[in-house]
């Protein structure tokens, strides 16, 4: 593998531009994580450059690391990305880092789509209503993850047994989960990446690993997506996904 070639391909796919040789007051730093990033980590597993991007936004939205956040939307915009798909990856992030921060990171691709030329507010991407949202979102969440959290909440005083499990349904999966864009497939493989980097949430990340095989992911691709976020969110917090999931990720060998 020639990793400074490879850097360089893919700096230019993604960015338009030429990595750092000896530009700017940290060369050397900055040789040693382009390196890293665009000439190893980006050709290694099967995730093509769209995917690869979409992870990448995830990260750095939960790291609220907004600089970054610009170059890579703008990145997505790069490889073909649709505006939809690039907001969608952003707006799921809610449910589990919050509305601060989605915001944000919401504010910081506007601001890239308006520098692009991409008209806002973009085409509506709900399908549910007041009405349906709560149906909606158990007809998503069911198959993959059954009754489980009901019963397992079932503990909490009233009204909080049926209102927690309730907002997980209608406003985790049914206000989310259930827009326009990106699939069911995408949205757990990129869930799997966000509680990763979120740290702590080391039960919610097998679970999603589960939904994410549930869905359609492979073992390699949901491999691939985390060690393609490690360089964002550190070695720990892989090895702590990898670690959370081994029996469901591990490949039997002959």
């Amino acid at each position: 593998m020639d990793r400074i070639k490879n850097c360089e391909e893919k700096f230019k796919t993604l960015f338009g531009g030429q990595p750092t040789v000896n530009e700017g007051n940290d060369p050397e730093f900055m040789r040693i994580l382009q390196r890293f990033i665009f000439g190893e980590i980006c050709y290694t597993g099967s995730l093509d450059d769209r995917m690869r991007e979409l992870v990448t936004v995830t990260v750095l939205t939960v790291n609220q690391t907004l600089p970054q956040l610009k170059a890579h939307t703008a990145a997505c915009l790069r490889v073909g990305v649709t505006p939809a798909d690039i907001r969608e990856t952003v707006y799921q992030c809610a449910p589990f880092i919050g509305f601060p921060k989605t915001l944000n990171a919401i504010a910081a691709m506007d601001e890239v789509f308006a520098e692009n030329g991409i008209s806002l507010p973009l085409e509506s991407g709900e399908r549910v209503t007041e009405e349906t949202r709560y149906e909606a979102g158990l007809k998503i969440q069911s198959p993959t993850y059954g009754d489980e959290i009901a019963e397992r909440y079932a503990w909490l005083p009233v009204p909080f047994d049926k209102a927690v499990p309730y907002y997980l349904t209608a406003f985790g999966f049914g206000d989310f989960n259930t827009r326009k864009g990106l699939c069911e497939r995408e949205r757990e493989l990129l869930t799997v990446v966000l509680l990763a980097a979120l740290g702590g949430a080391e039960v919610q990340v097998r679970a999603h690993v589960a939904g994410a095989l549930k869905t359609g992911s492979t073992k390699e691709q949901i491999v691939c997506a985390l060690v393609h976020a490690m360089p964002y969110m550190g070695i720990p917090r892989l090895f702590n996904a990898l670690n959370c999931a081994k029996d469901l990720l591990e490949e039997t060998r002959s």
